[in-house]
């Protein structure tokens, strides 16, 4: 089996991840399947090749600053629809919501998307509908977004395979932010512990597990994009018309901290939550049981929600969890009445690129592979 001419890519978005597909891309194997025709930040692009170097993950910052011209994405993506190798890839490793808004309007230029931005899959359902509309199997244009639910982990290809195959899935459960599974990896664990709920964040801050501000990972907000991402890939869930938003979602910032305005006010206060913290762990211990913040998807009940749940000291959720690991399990009518789980890093930069550049092989694969 040989492969023809690469397939053209353009990457949008060089944060920490973007610049992890970076160094990906140009590395072996990918950099021979795939033509690097251009990068992008949010405010400016730069075509490939560089007539006097070669791009690398180390010399592209500077030279986007000085060669880059003002971000055009429609441009980008007439780019890689007209181009002589065409079709090609968007990748978009932003965080914003502009781009993902543009996903229909690009798979209909027979452009394909590849991205690890939650917004579309997650967001209205109008636009979801629109996204699936314009792709295969309604339209010849692919997307991918593997790495939008446990990075690199095979979460959602794992999900797709059940419900392809015909498969019951009855429930899935887990623990889907790599934040929230260290931060109460740490406060609630099988063996007992008193350690301050405030002191957990603060140590979390600080070794960069959670966002500037801790309120936002707190929130429940991406627990619910998750949820929101694998409940429309199983038919008979309930709808979510306002995507994340129709989900129940518990928030993790205590009552008497909810009129915090600032972050620094919040940080600053953080220990006035410990008491409401203590009690949840202390009512959990003395049932046997530790807590954990879960993401549910019950297709029996008709739920989909985020929220603290207890668990027995003996439960995977309790005992199998090191650091910031995301667990997830499937309950089918296949896998019962022990559930198919997959465990491992949910999070980091590089395990999230290559989530995104598994999507790109999988795309490779249907558009060059030459049998003969």
């Amino acid at each position: 089996m040989s492969f023809a001419r690469p397939v053209p890519v353009a990457l949008i978005g060089l944060g920490g991840v973007g610049r992890a597909v970076l160094a990906q891309l140009l590395s072996p194997p990918l950099a021979a399947r795939f033509n690097l025709v251009l990068i992008a930040n949010s405010r400016l692009s730069l075509s490939l090749p560089l007539p006097a170097a070669a791009i690398t993950p180390v010399n592209y910052l500077p030279i986007l600053e000085k060669h880059g011209v003002p971000l055009d994405v429609p441009s980008i993506v007439s780019v890689l629809s007209r181009h002589p190798d065409a079709p090609g890839i968007l990748i978009d490793a932003t965080g914003s919501d502009t781009v993902p808004s543009l996903y229909p309007q690009i798979l209909g230029m027979g452009v394909h998307v590849v991205t690890p931005n939650k917004k579309a899959f997650s967001g209205e359902e109008t636009l979801y509908r629109s996204i699936q509309d314009a792709s295969y199997p309604n339209a010849a244009a692919l997307v991918y977004g593997e790495s939008t639910v446990g990075a690199g982990l095979p979460i959602l290809s794992t999900l797709r395979d059940l419900v392809g195959t015909g498969d019951e899935v009855e429930k899935i459960e887990g623990v889907f932010s790599g934040t929230l599974s260290y931060i109460f990896n740490e406060y609630s664990k099988p063996e007992g512990g008193d350690v301050k709920f405030s002191q957990v964040i603060k140590i979390a801050k600080d070794l960069g597990y959670t966002e500037p501000d801790p309120r936002d990972d707190l929130s429940g907000t991406d627990v619910a994009r998750k949820l929101t991402i694998l409940a429309r890939l199983v038919p008979s869930s309930p709808s979510l018309p306002q995507g994340y938003a129709s989900v129940p979602t518990q928030s993790l910032v205590p009552p008497i901290l909810a009129d915090a305005q600032t972050k620094e006010d919040y940080l600053s206060r953080l220990g006035e939550g410990d008491a409401y913290f203590d009690q949840l762990r202390s009512e959990a211990a003395n049932e046997g049981m530790v807590v954990r913040y879960v993401g549910v998807v019950d297709l029996k009940e008709g739920k989909v929600e985020a929220k603290l749940g207890k668990y027995p000291k003996d439960h995977a959720f309790a005992t199998a969890l090191k650091g910031s690991d995301n667990i997830i399990s499937f309950h089918t009518k296949r896998y019962s009445p022990r559930p198919l789980v997959i465990q491992g890093s949910g999070a980091g930069a590089d395990v999230t690129a290559m989530g995104v550049t598994s999507d790109m092989i999988k795309i490779h694969e249907r558009l060059r592979t030459v049998r003969p």
